[in-house]
């Protein structure tokens, strides 16, 4: 899932993936809230499953976390 998460980030961002961890925050990338809702409504259409984003992520491993608990 982070694989995913940070090709995302790097397509829509111009960044190389490889400057994405599992630490990166999205406030350092520049991504507001707003931009968050747009990144997992974008998942949830490529992932094929409703993520319903009811918690803050700051960082790309919450955000991993998070879909990871969501799909179980």
């Amino acid at each position: 899932m982070f694989e995913k998460i940070a090709a995302y980030l790097a397509e829509q961002l111009d960044v190389p993936a490889d400057e994405i961890s599992m630490e990166t925050t999205f406030e350092s990338l520049g991504i507001d809230s707003l931009d968050t809702v747009e990144m997992v409504m974008d998942l949830e259409a490529d992932l094929g499953v409703e993520l319903e984003l009811d918690e803050k992520v700051a960082t790309v491993g919450e955000l991993v976390d998070f879909i990871e608990r969501k799909m179980d």
